[in-house]
């Protein structure tokens, strides 16, 4: 089994396009570590508290929005999200997983909406204060198949088979350009096998970070 060693705290995050199985594999993912009892806090951008889901029901269920006035919805989101759930919960030496980070909104509205990036990586070091995760696990899937699996579509979901190309380039420059930190997971594959890649790239973190077998 797994000893905290001297393991305090990690930040892991999931991305990837629509339908990519991420948040079913981040559920099974804090279950496990949770059965090793390590401390856990699962969340998600949008929709973390109160503030955060009703910053989600207007991004997804809403009317179309500008992509400027998307783009800083979720860096208010975010912003709230880490300052008063996120970073706590890493003080108080919690392994967190979170859905979706700025990650996200780096490839939705810079690369997929053609925001300029420069602007959305800064508006997102704002949001942040500049916390990065430890390990970002990136669920790569074709558009068309992660869209197929989603039997109700919010509104990210229905925009056009373009846009989500967008995405999943986008995701793969962003992974590639920074491979200390993006581990690119096959999300065709079964979610079992999806898992395991998932739970080994993990494992392998936990022993970076200072847990250690015994």
């Amino acid at each position: 089994m797994w000893k905290r060693g001297t393991l305090r705290q990690m930040f892991i995050t999931f991305e990837g396009p629509e339908g990519a199985g991420k948040s079913t594999a981040l559920a099974a993912v804090a279950q496990r570590l949770r059965e090793m009892n390590f401390e856990v806090v699962t969340t998600r951008e949008p929709g973390a508290g109160d503030f955060g889901k009703k910053i989600r029901e207007i991004l997804l269920h809403g009317d179309d929005l500008d992509a400027k006035a998307e783009l800083l919805l979720f860096l208010a989101d975010r912003s709230n999200h880490v300052a008063k759930l996120i970073r706590p919960a890493l003080e108080s030496g919690a392994i967190v997983l979170c859905d979706r980070y700025a990650d996200s909104t780096q490839v939705y509205q810079a690369y997929a909406r053609g925001l300029d990036e420069d602007f959305v990586r800064q508006g997102n070091r704002f949001a942040t204060g500049g916390l990065l995760p430890d390990l970002t696990l990136l669920f790569d899937i074709e558009p068309a198949a992660g869209l197929a699996r989603i039997q109700s579509k919010d509104r990210m979901d229905s925009l056009p088979i373009e846009f989500h190309q967008k995405v999943r380039a986008g995701f793969l420059l962003e992974a590639t350009s920074q491979p200390e930190r993006w581990r690119i997971l096959d999300a065709s594959a079964s979610s079992d096998e999806v898992l395991e890649s998932a739970w080994a790239l993990i494992q392998a973190t936990l022993a970076a970070k200072g847990a250690k077998l015994g």
